[in-house]
């Protein structure tokens, strides 16, 4: 509990003073890259009511940032479909994980919306 209240003071905190890529970096950094990241827990089936909320939060946070390109219309939809799968997850309906690992598609983001090195 202590971690997940952390979690979001640490994304407020950046939301108010970081940039549109700095917010979306950090998200993926923190929330999906990692073994141990929410996104593979809610994957998996795993993850707690708070984590739920924090991944929520975190991608609402990356929803209002504007992608480094591609279209924010497509952008906006994406993400909207991601909050979408996890409050079903949250309310226990039995196609939210499914929905989430479908939405949950790192190279179909990244091919319209991540800029090539």
């Amino acid at each position: 509990m202590k971690k997940t209240a952390l979690s979001l003071l640490c994304l407020a905190i950046s939301l108010s003073t970081a940039s549109a890529d700095d917010v979306i970096k950090g998200a993926m950094k923190k929330n999906f890259k990692p073994e141990d990241a929410i996104a593979k827990k809610v994957g998996k089936g795993e993850a707690t009511d708070a984590e739920l909320d924090t991944l929520i939060k975190c991608v609402q946070a990356i929803c209002a940032a504007t992608p480094p390109k591609g279209d924010k219309a497509a952008w906006v939809e994406k993400c909207k479909t991601m909050v979408a799968a996890l409050q079903k997850v949250k309310a226990k309906d039995a196609s939210g994980i499914s929905e989430f690992k479908k939405a949950n598609n790192c190279k179909a983001c990244h091919d319209v919306f991540k800029p090539a090195k």
